[in-house]
């Protein structure tokens, strides 16, 4: 992976996330990584949309809802994820 192409967490926090068709989930609160490996496996959502509370995403303790990393395909201004890896 060249330089360029990394992201630090702190540029991911409160970026909006979109499906690929434009959906609004929310924005991104936190991350939950792996400690041991340094794995990303999920995305905390804060300020969900009306669209992202009524699907049945895992949540946190806390009630937030998590959209898993691997569902992400691409990082820019919004953090775009597929849609169907999620539901």
């Amino acid at each position: 992976m060249a330089e360029d192409d990394k992201k630090f967490s702190k540029q991911l926090i409160g970026k909006t996330v979109v499906s690929k068709t434009g959906k609004r989930f929310g924005e991104v609160g936190d991350l939950v990584f792996e400690t041991s490996s340094g794995e990303l496996i999920h995305i905390i959502l804060v300020n969900p949309t009306q669209y992202a509370r009524k699907l049945e995403l895992e949540k946190t303790k806390e009630g937030d809802p998590l959209i898993p990393f691997s569902a992400v395909i691409a990082m820019g201004d919004f953090l775009v994820v597929a849609e169907e890896d999620i539901v």
